[in-house]
């Protein structure tokens, strides 16, 4: 048998693999942080709808993941990202390390760390390699990314 927040991240990821941003929601504490080098980072419901905005919006999508290790306070999967870029109509293959901290049978903190450059050189091409280093450009990507979320939540009358 499996410890629980073994099973609780395995919930997580089956569900994204299903597109069922309900139940990787309810993975979550009501106050948990996440982060990543996209969106930098996000608290409550700011991260639950993040999660129901990717998923909305996937073209071609598809995940793997493995390697999860738990315990009572901490965890960490790999999981593999597939989809279409909607922006640029590029396929990209993202490989993201994730760390978890748990509370009360739930995810309280969700990190993911990726190659942000080798992501852009994959979803904008030339313009992502040549400038997808650039501290400037980066702060562009996440300002992007903020954007689409607020967008987003205005659409869901937040």
């Amino acid at each position: 048998m499996s410890h629980p927040n073994i099973e609780l991240i395995e919930r997580f990821y089956t569900a994204f693999q299903q597109r069922d941003a309900d139940t990787m929601v309810a993975c979550y504490a009501n106050d948990v942080v996440f982060s990543d080098p996209a969106f930098g980072e996000l608290v409550g419901e700011e991260v639950h709808d993040m999660w129901r905005m990717l998923v909305k919006h996937a073209q071609d999508f598809s995940l793997t993941f493995g390697d999860i290790e738990a315990d009572d306070h901490d965890g960490r999967a790999q999981w593999v990202a597939r989809y279409r870029f909607s922006q640029t109509g590029r396929d990209v293959v993202n490989r993201i390390d994730a760390r978890f901290v748990f509370r009360s049978g739930l995810i309280v903190e969700h990190r993911d760390s990726f190659d942000l450059w080798l992501w852009m050189r994959q979803a904008m091409g030339v313009r992502g390699t040549l400038l997808g280093w650039s501290p400037f450009v980066r702060r562009l990507l996440r300002q992007q990314a903020r954007r689409g979320l607020l967008l987003y939540r205005g659409q869901l009358g937040r």
